[in-house]
């Protein structure tokens, strides 16, 4: 359980997230920002709560697609993440809109929810009962909401002060060495598929 908590938390990345945000974070108060992050981690749950209940019948009966192909190409997707993170970075793609639930629904997806977090969503629903994979997605995005919480809060005591730059530029850091774990999250998956296709082939 611990393992996908933090596996699905490193895919997630808050600091990632925390650095995507920076358009809104200078256009609205504390307490906007603070209610936009909640509805997209809101959002964002039940996107995963749906892929958590649907996602092997989806698979399964619909697409007729076996899991460890998924397995591997979710690694693969992944590992593209990670490399993104580690070689080109990352910038800011959030544009302000009026509407505080559409700029919700805009963190939500991509930015909170995309390829890799599904794939670790369906994952999840393999390796555990229905009811541990809610608890472990909601503690996930709880987890991830303070984080970003918290992030604001530090930055924001230092607003004025020269040390500002030098915050952002170690959330950078943390961004690029955090795509190491995703990498390693991607290939893992990629040689747990093959592995396990090679011993479903015996």
């Amino acid at each position: 359980m611990l393992v996908s908590i933090i596996e699905l938390l490193v895919m997630l990345n808050p600091f990632a997230l925390f650095l995507y945000l920076e358009p809104v974070r200078k256009d609205l108060d504390h307490r906007h920002f603070v209610v936009v992050i909640f509805r997209a981690s809101l959002i964002s749950l039940f996107i995963c709560l749906f892929f958590l209940f649907s996602g092997e019948f989806l698979f399964k009966k619909i697409f007729m697609i076996d899991f460890e192909s998924f397995r591997i190409f979710g690694g693969i997707i992944i590992f593209s993440y990670a490399y993104m993170y580690i070689v080109k970075g990352q910038k800011a793609l959030i544009m302000i809109k009026e509407n505080l639930d559409d700029m919700a629904s805009e963190i939500a997806l991509p930015f909170m929810v995309g390829a890799g977090t599904i794939s670790l969503t369906i994952l999840t629903s393999y390796r555990h009962t229905k009811v541990a994979g809610i608890i472990i997605l909601a503690l996930v995005f709880i987890v991830n909401f303070f984080s970003i919480y918290l992030l604001k809060i530090a930055r924001d005591s230092l607003e004025k002060n020269k040390f500002k730059t030098a915050y952002d530029k170690n959330i950078e850091v943390f961004l690029r060495l955090n795509g190491f774990f995703i990498g390693a999250i991607g290939v893992n998956m990629v040689f747990t598929g093959i592995k396990n296709m090679f011993g479903l082939l015996k």
